[in-house]
């Protein structure tokens, strides 16, 4: 693709997320009109006081989450198909979700349902996983055996899970179930400063490991031969991987297939396996579609609201099945 074409395709991206973002923000159960929208934002009062509560306290707050969220999914997606050469890797397969569920399972058990209590637990079961992952990769060489280990984790943290929950109350069981749902509506202002920090730290690590993941696409051993130290470069993407994916499951819940589905419609779109250019796209993407699933979540107009995972399969299963049809079943 020529690079005026990528130019074109990524400003007209950006023209598309403007109409979602103000569409999130001014669109509800109460629909803000634009004009209320602009004196909101420059600090001027709209016709209804409230509105300005509605925006700046819960509307806005949501839509930097998801945002964020949305990017730091799409691009630990982007860094575990690349690490293991595998197109329906996602941010996940490492057993990073299940260790998570398993400390929020934990807490239920015990009646600990407090937002921070949920998001202590899933962080430190997160990290024991991750742990256990590190410690097989410092002893299986092969990608692939890793990639199986990690999966193998995350069917026995389940397996644990679903015992927990046989013995937990109905109403326990309703609010695991509520958590796993996902939300990207739990992070008030003030706990920002933490989850966009963390997310952040991650997602330099992700740029400065970009060419050393580019070297990964040409095989293992052309990589070695290369000069790439691979064993140093998996463990530092898997760290990468747990401080985005992690970072999200523990603050909005296990969000499902934004980090499968958008390494894929990017390649579609900027038609590149390079990373240095995939990154940007995939970041940009990734908070899109996010923010698309959390306002197509909320049901614009009505007082209901979807599971977030429910809307994140119906966006992003047509995209991995287009990507599939339009590349004839190579995603690589």
């Amino acid at each position: 693709m020529s690079f005026g074409r990528r130019v074109a395709v990524s400003w007209g991206i950006v023209l598309l997320f403007l109409p979602i973002l103000y569409g999130s923000l001014a669109v509800g159960s109460v629909e803000i009109p634009v004009v209320d929208m602009l004196r909101i934002f420059l600090g001027q009062s709209p016709q209804d006081p409230t509105w300005t509560t509605i925006v700046l306290t819960f509307r806005l707050p949501k839509a930097v989450t998801a945002m964020v969220a949305g990017v730091a999914l799409s691009v630990a997606g982007l860094q575990m198909q690349v690490l293991f050469g595998n197109p329906l890797a996602g941010p996940f397969v490492l057993g990073i979700s299940s260790g998570a569920s398993l400390g929020v399972a934990l807490v239920v058990l015990v009646g600990q349902v407090g937002p921070w209590s949920r998001v202590l637990a899933a962080s430190l079961g997160a990290a024991l996983v991750l742990g256990l992952v590190m410690l097989m990769a410092g002893k299986v060489r092969n990608r692939e055996r890793l990639l199986l280990l990690g999966l193998m984790f995350g069917y026995g943290v389940n397996a644990l899970v679903t015992i927990l929950l046989h013995f937990s109350s109905r109403e326990r069981i309703q609010a695991y179930l509520t958590w796993t749902f996902g939300s990207f509506a739990g992070i008030p202002w003030e706990r920002m400063p933490l989850f966009v920090g963390v997310v952040l730290l991650g997602l330099l690590l992700a740029l400065g490991l970009a060419k050393s993941l580019n070297l990964l696409l040409l095989g293992d051993m052309a990589a070695i031969g290369l000069g790439l130290r691979l064993q140093r470069v998996q463990w530092l993407t898997l760290v990468s991987t747990a401080m985005l994916a992690g970072t999200v499951t523990a603050f909005c819940g296990p969000i499902a297939f934004l980090g499968v589905a958008v390494p894929h419609l990017a390649r579609s779109l900027w038609n590149t396996s390079n990373l240095l250019r995939l990154l940007p796209g995939v970041m940009l993407l990734g908070a899109m579609l996010a923010l698309l699933a959390d306002w197509l979540a909320q049901v614009p107009g009505q007082d209901i609201v979807l599971p977030l995972n429910a809307v994140t399969a119906m966006v992003g299963a047509p995209i991995v099945t287009h990507a599939i049809l339009q590349r004839g079943g190579n995603l690589g």
